[in-house]
């Protein structure tokens, strides 16, 4: 969908370049096992493995995947700051599925920034929020649940009112750029 971008350093090598067309699953594959060694001796799938268990992960086409663009990308600007502990993140992700709500949006009110899980389509739905941080403005940046695919740690978000939001981590080389839905607002009066 394009609205997705992650950029990582990693410490190992990797022998080839290779497609991953469903990141969000091989990662959660990987988790499947507790040290996986991934073989990459053949060039159509890399065999993770540890002890017993054993997955084979075939890549994709490299011709199906949106790469990402060569120069490095900037917010156009940094109108919101919080930061975003793995445990207000995993109570949010849970609580979007116990209620089955689809959007999550920092919303600025009242002197404060939360994050507020919700159904923005329906004034009568379930909701839940934190309080991240503190703010003079007023704003619902709105993002869909099923675009905060990140892996779990903490986060320096900073997010634009030109519906682009960068989440940075404190724990590794990580960041990933999330597009806001277009019916985001933002009123820095």
């Amino acid at each position: 969908m394009k609205n997705i971008l992650a950029e990582a350093e990693l410490e190992e090598s990797i022998p080839q370049d290779f497609a991953i067309y469903d990141l969000n699953q091989f990662l959660n594959g990987l988790s499947l096992h507790q040290s996986p060694e991934l073989d990459f001796a053949n060039d159509g799938y890399v065999v993770i493995r540890e002890g017993k268990m054993r997955s084979k992960y075939f890549f994709a086409d490299p011709g199906v995947i949106t790469t990402p663009p060569e120069k490095e990308i900037a917010l156009p600007s940094e109108d919101v700051c919080f930061v975003l502990k793995t445990q207000e993140l995993d109570k949010l992700l849970k609580a979007a599925a116990v209620y089955q709500l689809p959007d999550i949006s920092a919303v600025g009110e009242n002197g404060v920034v939360k994050l507020l899980v919700r159904d923005k389509k329906n004034e009568t739905s379930n909701d839940f929020s934190i309080v991240v941080g503190e703010t003079e403005s007023t704003f619902s940046f709105n993002f869909k649940v099923e675009n905060i695919k990140i892996l779990p740690g903490t986060y320096e978000v900073v997010v634009s009112s030109k519906l682009l939001s960068r989440f940075k981590s404190t724990d590794r080389d990580l960041t990933y750029y999330i597009a806001l839905e277009p019916d985001s607002s933002f009123d820095n009066a």
